[in-house]
């Protein structure tokens, strides 16, 4: 367990990884704790709150079943696998079977629209996918347009039918046996896809290898208070298909033989948050910052709820020293930050129990990370130098690379580090300030936001012509995506026209990026080669 003897006198952390040679994330998370115990591995709560626990004995059997169901619906190790679920069992038992047959993973989000599915399982070649009706509604008719995709396991709801056109899962897993033979998986073998917005084009899709969950650990031991402790229960309303869902909570804890709380909230309601924590005795919880933010809005919860909350990481944004001062008000406890990003995650943190926690820093580089303030070349910066945070090679928790992409990774990498594209600086102490991206991507309620997709999206509306998206401060959001548009002649600007076109971004996207902001504009300010100039527009809000 990362201890204060990880941390050298300036500061900086020491430790040395012993990657085995074969990893596997399904052993790692499930197999291994299956030992007859009935061991508690999941807890899920559906919408009428009705309560199913899942030992890892059971978790073991169906990801078997599973794993068998899908080798004969053609699945092979290497093959991509879609995985198009909220919290649950489900996914959790998609992802277990897959690293079992040692197939890549492709999360998605559950609030996706129709072309961010299409892109994602186009791009990654995904040869099945798993789904469940709000899922298949949105696949709509992609089905043609996916030449990759085979076969669509469907999740029914309530025991109901499933499409022609599909497969019933619960069918398919009860229908096959619970003996299977994990493939031998080497821990730099490819793992999952996650896919990740950037300031242009199309969103790249990161892939990782197994070693990413090993590469996770330190930081979450460090960012909830030298996780884990005796009666330790996880939950984060953080969506499962992204790498916080999954490797700052999900996996590392099963990894530990800690339980999780499978609870998909449709809409974040603070109060109905606090009696959930209440309700199962939720010990660890990982918060996006914009989810604290709406917490702080009930009145003296600590005395309408008996919660027993031990630690509380969240990352994504600054959280600010308000911020943390009503976290040891309200839950008796510093809420540590930390730092990452999808190719390379959770590498900086600050830490209670270990050292002094500074607000408007976000803390140190966790032991295992090595993260440098460096300049374009990749030139390891002094103290007190702005540059841009970097991590450097050989770190197991650093993606593979961008799927089909060579050129993107290379443009990530300076000399022996991996540019995270933030601005930021680091002091005698160790400690790292967070100043700002050097890109454009928009933070919003802790998703990274890219503009491009969204502009894409905008110039297909018949009524636009040309479109730039920025981001504008919110203090609950610490960012909203606001669209600039020129629209086409013929067309004028009206209330009813920004409903519309909102509207039309939430469904062929995702609810998180649509703009909640627009101004209609004559020109957008351009360079000599024709693109937009987003900086200018960000100055002159």
């Amino acid at each position: 367990m990362i201890g204060p003897q990880h941390y050298l006198a300036d500061g900086k952390a020491c430790y040395l990884w012993d990657v085995p040679r074969h990893f596997n994330i399904a052993h790692e998370v499930c197999d291994k704790w299956a030992d007859g115990s009935g061991k508690t591995a999941l807890i899920c709560e559906d919408k009428s709150g009705q309560v199913v626990r899942y030992s890892f004995d059971e978790i073991k059997a169906l990801s078997n079943q599973l794993a068998n169901a899908l080798v004969k619906a053609g699945l092979q190790r290497g093959d991509r696998i879609g995985i198009f679920l909220s919290q649950g069992v489900e996914t959790l038992l998609a992802h277990v079977a897959a690293y079992k047959i040692g197939a890549v993973t492709v999360p998605l989000f559950y609030l996706f629209g129709p072309d961010a599915i299409e892109y994602r399982l186009g791009d990654s070649e995904a040869t099945i996918l798993i789904t469940d009706p709000a899922g298949m509604a949105k696949m709509g008719n992609l089905r043609p347009k996916l030449p990759a995709l085979k076969e669509v396991f469907y999740v029914a709801e309530d025991g109901g039918a499933h499409p022609a056109e599909t497969r019933c899962l619960w069918s398919s897993i009860r229908s096959e046996s619970d003996q299977f033979e994990l493939a031998p998986t080497l821990a730099d073998d490819p793992a999952i896809i996650i896919y990740t917005s950037g300031t242009t084009g199309k969103a790249k899709g990161a892939l990782h290898a197994h070693r990413v969950l090993l590469g996770h650990l330190p930081g979450v031991e460090v960012s909830h208070d030298q996780f884990p402790q005796p009666g330790d229960l996880f939950w984060t309303p953080a969506d499962w298909a992204w790498i916080g869902g999954l490797f700052d909570v999900l996996m590392p804890s099963l990894y530990h033989g800690v339980p999780v709380l499978a609870k998909r909230l449709e809409k974040f309601e603070p109060e109905a948050v606090f009696a959930l924590l209440a309700k199962h005795n939720v010990r660890n919880v990982f918060f996006p910052p914009t989810a604290l933010k709406m917490l702080r809005s009930v009145e003296q919860p600590a005395t309408r709820w008996n919660y027993h909350v031990r630690s509380i990481a969240s990352g994504g944004e600054s959280l600010g020293g308000d911020l943390i001062a009503w976290g040891q008000k309200v839950f008796g406890l510093t809420i540590n930050e930390f730092y990452g990003q999808t190719e390379c995650n959770l590498t900086v943190s600050s830490s209670s129990l270990l050292y002094p926690t500074r607000p408007g820093t976000i803390g140190r580089a966790v032991p295992g990370h090595d993260v440098q303030i460096v300049d374009s070349g990749g030139a390891v910066l002094p103290p007190g130098t702005t540059g841009s945070i970097a991590v450097r090679r050989g770190d197991p928790v650093m993606f593979l690379g961008y799927w089909h992409n060579a050129q993107a990774t290379q443009e990530k990498f300076a000399g022996e580090f991996l540019l995270s594209g933030d601005l930021g600086s680091i002091d005698a102490e160790g400690y790292i300030t967070y100043l700002g991206r050097d890109d454009d991507v928009i933070t919003s309620a802790g998703y990274r936001i890219g503009p491009g997709p969204i502009e894409e999206c905008l110039m297909r509306h018949p009524a636009v012509q040309l479109a730039a998206v920025i981001g504008v401060k919110d203090e609950v959001r610490t960012e909203n995506v606001k669209a600039f548009l020129v629209l086409k002649p013929g067309h004028a600007a009206s209330p009813e026209l920004v409903k519309e076109i909102q509207k039309f971004v939430r469904d062929h996207l995702a609810a998180h990026e649509y703009p909640r902001e627009i101004a209609f504009v004559d020109s957008l300010p351009m360079t000599a080669t024709g693109k937009i100039m987003r900086r200018a527009l960000k100055l002159a809000e």
